[in-house]
């Protein structure tokens, strides 16, 4: 697909951009070499694991144990787009499922397996990006309302018809893994985790989760913006969801590569993995997150509810922002690796944002501060959010985040006190040594059948 063009693309190039996504993550040095373990290593079946005792808010009450007590009709092993729909859709409604995932999914396809790209979408509906942009041109539609009439519907239909393709829903009682050594990945597409409890996804690479029709809002900031739909995981109304060992990034279409309409970049991605709506207790691990602008988001509003959320032992590099910006809830941030460094064009603004009277604890996190950032950045908020912890270091030498962004700020300060304890800690430990650590045991193709993880 592309974002200035709805030309359409053969199949050829589809499977040419798949094969990009999974090549652009080797080439910017962010895709890890699966584990060989040893002919004595105890056997592990992924497929079945469960979340372990005390790992974060996810492993509160009942625990997450996904699609473990699944029947061999409710398991499922697939390698298309049509495949994981049926698999995720196979009833009845609330038996427990494991899915894997074999090699990589394109889920800009029909039924049939043929690549849809942004034309295709369009096809019928009336609608194009240059009818779009002269009809809300704010030299005559103005900066003081959102667009409305022929080609604003145009739009939202041809999205519509998109979403059809590239949102998947999972249900409750789900286990999605991805197959060691197969390049498991989804492509282009979406899982909407809704109305769910006791869901796992594991081992699986996310990339250039992208939306053809970028709403125009001219009413959004000062100068408007183009937002975008499908977050690469979304977790709305959801609780007991465990996030381990994946891949999330926008490659191979980088948003360098995006235009700019009315003066704002075209943005064609939202979040990488997103948690909104009152969704509760959810443990985001081991996870690599590289090459994206709005990462995560915890709270999808000042109003929203619940969002006890614990991220660990989790990469963010080439992030600019939200990792995470989070609202309302209690989140415990813990040995997770920031590098701050500009990569393939996404610079760093920020890394944690707390607002919305969000109650942080970060401890034993690492940021390998590049040379133009200070510690004062490492920090955003509104001024109602707190970040509390200790064990934290900058280069190597421990630091008082809170401290270095309140000396900067003489409005919107971060507390430092919160009110909550963290107990659901495992692994928790020093800071020093996680980058190398984290190199070898985070994201996609670190865990296989035989041993597991090797975090």
């Amino acid at each position: 697909m592309s974002a200035s063009s709805h030309r359409r693309s053969p199949a050829r190039k589809r499977r040419v951009l798949i094969g990009a996504a999974t090549a652009s993550l080797v080439a910017a040095g962010l895709a890890v070499v699966p584990l060989t373990m040893s002919a004595g290593a105890a056997a592990v079946d992924l497929a079945h694991a469960v979340l372990p005792a005390n790992d974060g808010w996810a492993s509160s009450g009942t625990g997450t144990t996904g699609g473990r007590d699944a029947d061999a009709a409710h398991t499922f092993t697939v390698s298309t787009r049509a495949e994981l729909a049926k698999a995720l859709g196979a009833g009845p409604a609330g038996a427990p499922r494991i899915i894997q995932i074999k090699g990589a999914i394109d889920a800009n396809t029909d039924d049939s397996g043929k690549p849809l790209d942004c034309a295709d979408y369009a096809a019928g509906t009336g609608y194009s990006l240059n009818a779009y942009l002269k009809a809300y041109d704010p030299a005559t539609w103005g900066r003081s309302k959102l667009p409305s009439g022929a080609q604003e519907s145009a739009r939202a239909a041809a999205q519509a018809r998109q979403a059809a393709r590239v949102v998947l829903s999972v249900p409750s009682k789900t286990t999605i893994v991805g197959v060691p050594g197969t390049g498991a990945a989804i492509v282009g597409g979406s899982l909407q985790v809704s109305n769910a409890d006791n869901v796992i996804i594991r081992n699986l690479s996310f990339s250039d989760t992208r939306d053809c029709y970028p709403q125009w809002d001219p009413t959004d900031g000062s100068t408007g913006n183009w937002n975008s739909q499908y977050d690469a995981v979304s977790v709305r109304r959801s609780t007991h969801v465990w996030a381990d060992h994946n891949t999330f990034g926008d490659g191979p279409h980088y948003d360098s590569s995006n235009p700019t309409y009315f003066g704002r970049e075209y943005q064609v991605h939202d979040g990488a993995l997103d948690i909104t709506n009152a969704s509760d207790l959810v443990t985001v691990e081991y996870n690599r997150f590289t090459n994206h602008d709005k990462t995560m988001l915890i709270g999808s509003s000042d109003k929203d509810t619940k969002l006890r959320v614990t991220l660990h032992h989790n990469v963010f590099q080439g992030i600019v922002q939200r990792a995470p910006l989070a609202r309302v809830g209690q989140i415990h941030l813990y040995d997770n690796y920031y590098d701050t460094a500009t990569l393939n064009g996404y610079a760093h603004s920020y890394s944690i944002n707390s607002r919305a009277h969000a109650q942080i604890v970060a401890q034993n996190n690492y940021w390998a501060l590049s040379s133009n950032r200070k510690a004062s950045q490492l920090l955003s908020g509104d001024g109602t959010g707190a970040v509390a912890g200790s064990g934290n270091l900058v280069n190597g030498t421990a630091t008082d985040l809170v401290a270095a962004y309140n000396a900067e700020h003489s409005s919107k300060k971060i507390a430092t006190t919160v009110n909550w304890a963290p107990k659901l800690n495992a692994g928790l430990g020093p800071a020093s040594g996680l980058p190398a650590k984290l190199a070898k045991t985070a994201g996609a193709g670190v865990l296989n059948r035989v041993g597991g993880s090797i975090g």
